[in-house]
């Protein structure tokens, strides 16, 4: 028996590649990307580690051009489900029973293979099928992908090693067990790495999953699930059911082994499936652990003493990169009357500058939204900013869906702060400001505070230190992730663990230890050496 005591050590964040011109990973990313586009593959299901296809099939296309096919997708109907929930039933008592060791061992294989032999085929995956360019495609689908799947082991280590005092004639101790039951994961499109976590984070602690990903990311996710299985992870351990969001949905919470749910996607979907858990309370086993990110209304706060070309740049990166799909974009922004010239005339400069296009050009700075959906949606937002009568489009406002799904990054001026564009989340790269005035700062910090539902991340600027811890603490929650003179997206594993609340989710951090406790069941044991032989008390007896 192997009676030694592991100590994972904190790991260091996976470095992120610079891609120069003549460098051996622009070399590598180059060749990747033709090969990709060259091919269609077809995507099964895997259900106890073997592929199934329904027939039942759709395609995965290029959002910066959707009339070309990446792939074809099988769906899962009713009776796919009902299989992959049997078979996480099936898997979890070998796979919850391993050392965790063992199952550590999985994980870091995993983070290694992705770190290297498949760094370029992920970042092509992602690039094409989520039309990322290559720097945010590194940040992700490589970099945050290989930190979760690190620190998670390390967070893991802590918990276990947390164990309660004994006493005098007793030995205590505490049993991390995994959930009684199949976590349901349900991962969006835009992060790779959030696929990876909302699946490996319950794993890690002796969890099985069946994973439902979103269809705009299937091409990444799939070769995912393809290295979690060349790293050693048993068949059953996770179950990748691509279909329609309700045939799953509703099929699944049915389960009672359904023993939690993993997810980050919109609050429509959230909400629904909180509401038809609670209906089947009385169904289940456990009390099933439900952790979700939902959305955002993040926002810049411009304190009268902030430096101007630091507001403009990273409003500008905060609000655009990645189309501002991403849940912490920056969408609003409050800018006091004395520095709203400069800065919007920087900023303006910056939006009309930006080079948008093909993934595959590494020039662009953009390029396409999701899919048509989103596209249409967001565009909605901005034609009615165009033509309202407190509100003026000061960049951007054009847009194209003819060949990809491209809108140029738009920034609304308005001087209503209640305006539909300042309260609703987008999800796309429509920035809003609201200028107010330098005597009215308080109310506008309230007005900040109050305008939106959501808590997820916020920045204020601010080069007086004191103002900012102010501001700081009357924002208290209005986001979970706050950044002082910085732009509001980008929280690293392990350094910034990720989540807000509000309408924002239920906090749960994603890239901290506090995430992976809530996957865990723990039992409290006591032994007693010499048990008690008389049932009265000493003081009893005369």
């Amino acid at each position: 028996m192997n009676n030694a005591i592991y100590n994972f050590q904190t790991p260091q964040n996976e470095p992120v590649l610079s891609y120069l011109k003549g460098s051996s990973e622009r070399d590598g990313i180059e060749k990747e990307l033709p090969k990709q586009v060259q091919q269609q593959i077809e995507i099964p299901l895997i259900i106890g580690g073997k592929e199934i296809r329904t027939g039942d099939t759709d395609t995965v296309v290029m959002p910066h051009n959707h009339g070309h096919v990446l792939a074809t997708y099988h769906k899962a109907g009713p009776k796919e489900v009902e299989m992959a929930a049997k078979a996480a039933v099936e898997a979890h008592r070998g796979w919850s029973s391993l050392p965790w060791t063992i199952r550590a061992s999985i994980l870091l294989k995993a983070a290694e293979l992705i770190s290297h032999k498949y760094r370029h085929v992920m970042n092509a995956v992602t690039m094409l099928g989520q039309s990322k360019n290559i720097y945010q495609s590194e940040i992700d689908a490589v970099c945050e992908t290989v930190d979760f799947l690190k620190y998670n082991v390390s967070f893991a280590g802590k918990i276990y090693e947390s164990q309660p005092k004994s006493a005098f004639n007793q030995l205590n101790r505490m049993e991390y067990r995994a959930l009684e039951g199949f976590v349901f994961s349900v991962s969006p499109f835009n992060f790779t790495s959030i696929a990876s976590n909302l699946n490996m984070a319950p794993v890690m602690m002796g969890n099985t999953t069946v994973w439902k990903p979103a269809t705009t990311a299937l091409l990444s996710n799939y070769y995912l699930m393809k290295i979690f299985m060349e790293a050693g992870l048993p068949g059953g351990v996770i179950n990748f059911i691509p279909g329609k969001g309700s045939v799953i949905g509703n099929n699944i919470v049915k389960s009672n082994h359904l023993a939690g749910i993993h997810f980050t996607g919109s609050n429509g979907t959230f909400n629904f499936l909180w509401g038809e858990v609670s209906k089947n309370l009385t169904h289940y086993k456990s009390y099933p652990r439900l952790v979700g990110e939902t959305g955002g209304k993040d926002f810049i706060f411009v304190h009268p003493s902030a430096d101007i070309h630091e507001v403009a740049v990273n409003a500008i990166r905060g609000a655009f990169e990645y189309q501002g799909q991403k849940c912490s974009a920056a969408s609003r922004m409050y800018v006091p009357k004395s520095l709203w010239p400069a800065i919007k005339a920087e900023m303006v400069d910056m939006a009309e500058d930006i080079n948008m296009g093909d993934v595959t050009d590494f020039s662009t700075f953009m390029n396409a939204v999701i899919d048509e959906s989103a596209f249409d949606n967001i565009v909605s937002y901005i034609d009615e900013a165009r033509t309202a009568h407190d509100a003026e489009i000061i960049a951007g406002g054009k847009y194209d869906k003819s060949e990809g799904y491209f809108i140029r990054p738009t920034i609304i001026e308005t001087t209503n702060p209640h305006i539909r564009s300042m309260e609703e989340e987008i999800f796309g790269p429509v920035l809003t400001v609201f200028v107010y005035d330098d005597k009215d700062l308080d109310a506008a910090v309230k007005l900040c505070d109050t305008t939106s539902p959501f808590g997820l991340t916020g920045a204020i600027f601010a080069r007086d230190r004191i103002a900012a811890s102010h501001i700081c603490e009357q924002l208290r929650y209005a986001a979970g992730n706050f950044y002082i003179n910085d732009k509001p997206t980008g929280a690293i594993v392990g350094l910034q663990p990720f989540g807000g609340s509000r309408a924002s989710g239920t906090n749960d951090k994603a890239g901290g230890e506090f995430n992976l406790v809530r996957w865990i069941s723990p039992r409290t044991i006591k032994e007693t050496f010499v048990p008690a032989t008389k049932y009265k008390y000493p003081y009893m007896e005369e």
